[in-house]
């Protein structure tokens, strides 16, 4: 129970009066430890209470009394920026003068500027919280405690300099709390150059979280993968997926494709103006559509849930990836199917790469004859079939093609 985590009786009030009754794992142990004041290291996926863990302590840190921002949470994109402002406003409605503001880029920053004079607490994005500083327009002077969300994309994402940045502009006597999906060497680095005696909290195996998927690769014709699509929307009829891709260009391309053969799709990508990205999240989550084609820096964050397939269209890029992107099906005890499209040697190979990575089974996954897409046509020991993907002699095929990856 909450009340067991030296939580105020204020904020324990207002989690009654929300419905939130019973604390998650990562907010069991992390809170008790923020609220001591200690810096903490905490290794935790997506969907896992992680902002309510550092969002509650936070809220008990806030005096009204004091002018100024008192918690700053950095975050690596607006979405997520966006909805641990609306998670923590949740919780902090009935404590006057505790004043939130999120400040990201592609926002009016003169109404931001407005905002952040009033402003206790703080949750931003690296450049436009930068641009900030260098303007004089967020002082953190007052700060008693800094939030790093999702270190590790925002690492991936390139933001390390800014990070320090903003790490060295900060007062030295303020707490630092830190969430990451992976203890890299640059996490344990900035702990190391920021943080004071961290404690480390880590919830099992990162790669727990994805044993509950069914995991499947679709081989492919190397320009089928588009007819493959509409194939599996015909034969597996899912109530609610998120097609992820590389690229804008392709996300684009593929939401295009998808409502041009009848199946209702929106997409979700950086070059989208705010208001777009909005109004396609507000859509999902109000499940007026139920197919996301999105690349992996805009769905960060997004909490959507009863995610039922997750399709690769493309093989990601690293393994982080392929895990960030499988964990968004199969919550709350629930199952989940993720299907990877291959149609080359290079993308087989990454895929199995992943697959040994996580120590996953993964399967092949056969359409059925109706509609589905043609097998290569001919053999070769070492080399390619004419479609380009890795092929074996037909007394091979069947023990190649048809066994599990574990």
């Amino acid at each position: 129970m909450f009340d067991n985590l030296m939580l105020s009786k204020e904020v324990q009030k207002n989690l009654d009066l929300k419905g939130f009754t019973t604390p998650t794992e990562i907010q069991s142990k992390c809170i008790p430890l923020i609220v001591e004041g200690k810096d903490v290291v905490g290794r935790s996926q997506t969907g896992s209470g992680k902002t309510f863990a550092f969002g509650l302590p936070a809220i008990d840190k806030i005096d009204t009394e004091i002018n100024g921002v008192q918690i700053l949470i950095i975050c690596p994109t607006r979405e997520l920026a966006l909805q641990v402002a609306e998670e923590i406003r949740k919780i902090s409605s009935n404590k006057e003068g505790c004043k939130l503001v999120p400040v990201y880029g592609g926002a009016d920053i003169s109404r931001q500027i407005t905002a952040l004079k009033k402003a206790k607490i703080v949750v931003g994005t690296p450049g436009r919280l930068i641009d900030h500083i260098m303007r004089r327009t967020l002082k953190l002077d007052k700060l008693k405690m800094l939030v790093l969300d999702e270190a590790d994309e925002m690492l991936n994402m390139g933001f390390k300099e800014d990070i320090d940045r903003i790490l060295k502009s900060v007062p030295k006597n303020k707490q630092t709390v830190m969430f990451s999906a992976t203890f890299s060497s640059e996490i344990k680095s900035i702990s190391k150059n920021y943080m004071v005696n961290p404690v480390y909290v880590e919830l099992g195996n990162a790669l727990n979280t994805i044993d509950a998927i069914s995991q499947s690769y679709i081989k492919t014709k190397r320009n089928a993968k588009k007819e493959t699509l509409i194939k599996m929307f015909s034969q597996l009829k899912p109530k609610r997926t998120i097609i992820f891709c590389n690229t804008k260009r392709m996300a684009d391309e593929i939401n295009s494709f998808l409502n041009s053969n009848e199946i209702t799709s929106i997409a979700l990508h950086g070059d989208m103006r705010q208001s777009e990205r909005k109004r396609v999240i507000g859509d999902i989550k109000a499940h007026k559509v139920s197919t996301l084609v999105a690349t992996d820096v805009a769905a960060r964050g997004i909490d959507i849930t009863d995610v039922e397939y997750i399709i690769n269209y493309d093989v990601p890029n690293d393994v982080e990836y392929y895990i960030h992107r499988i964990g968004r099906t199969a919550r709350a005890g629930k199952s989940g199917y993720a299907i990877t499209l291959v149609n080359t040697n290079e993308q087989f190979s990454k895929l199995m790469q992943y697959k040994n990575a996580t120590r996953a089974k993964i399967t092949e996954h056969e359409l059925s004859d109706e509609l589905s897409a043609e097998k290569p046509k001919s053999e070769n020991a070492y080399g390619k079939s004419r479609n380009g993907f890795m092929s074996k002699p037909e007394k091979r095929k069947k023990l190649f093609f048809k066994k599990s990856y574990r």
